[in-house]
């Protein structure tokens, strides 16, 4: 499998190019295994990964270390660095942790968004309308770029930036789920119910809204680990 990565002609400040690239190797290798381009199981090839992206290989040696740290990849005494299986348990603690930060996340926005902010919220709730028959990677990332909005608006980036951080797990889920657990126009309705908690102002009602949508992918986790069992690991 070829994986692009465009190095060429990208303006890089003195002293940063070596960091520059192994970190676009990282996101692009991260975005193939999230996407599951990078099936579980599959076996890495450093030099491999070198030619295709057009790069040396201590970038991408670079990235396999953060990749391991962020458990998509593991190494193999002897045998090499492999993507790997999706752990139901760590798919669980990832949802647990990112639901008592943007429940959190979305109280204090339904406090602090004025209505330059739900105008904004609304404006992504239609661009993802207009990708509901689209690609779902298109679809994804407005999903994201939703709850990116929400923690700017509650004037807490960070908190998302952390969720971003250990939630590769869960997105892996996320990719092998749409559209059969959770169709795309579920997803839009729900994200419209929690802009229309957030106008009104109304702290509880967001909450319970971004609860029912953040647990939307959870009754489906067992039978997705049934359906794909090669992608599981045996826990």
């Amino acid at each position: 499998m070829t994986i692009e990565l465009e190095l060429a002609n990208q303006p890089v400040i003195a002293g940063t190019r070596q960091t520059s690239i192994s970190l676009r190797v990282y996101e692009t290798v991260r975005n193939a295994i999230v996407q599951l381009q990078l099936r579980p199981g599959h076996l890495l090839s450093e030099a491999e990964l070198a030619r295709q992206m057009g790069v040396s290989r201590q970038p991408v040696r670079e990235a396999f270390i953060k990749l391991a740290e962020a458990g998509l990849v593991e190494v193999r005494p002897q045998r090499g660095t492999f993507v790997k299986l999706i752990s139901i348990r760590e798919v669980q603690n990832s949802r647990f942790i990112r639901e008592s930060i943007e429940l959190a996340v979305v109280r204090k926005a339904a406090v602090e968004i004025d209505a330059a902010g739900v105008a904004d919220l609304r404006e992504l709730i239609a661009a993802q309308q207009v990708a509901l028959s689209g690609k779902l990677g298109d679809f994804l990332r407005l999903d994201d770029d939703f709850h990116c909005a929400i923690a700017s608006h509650a004037g807490v980036e960070h908190a998302w930036r952390h969720i971003v951080s250990l939630k590769a797990q869960l997105d892996r889920v996320r990719y092998l789920g749409f559209p059969a657990a959770t169709p795309r126009p579920v997803v839009v309705a729900q994200h419209t119910l929690v802009v229309d908690a957030l106008e009104r102002n109304d702290p509880e009602g967001a909450v319970t809204m971004m609860h029912r949508h953040l647990n939307e992918l959870a009754p489906s986790l067992p039978k997705l680990a049934e359906e794909y069992a090669e992608l599981f690991a045996d826990e």
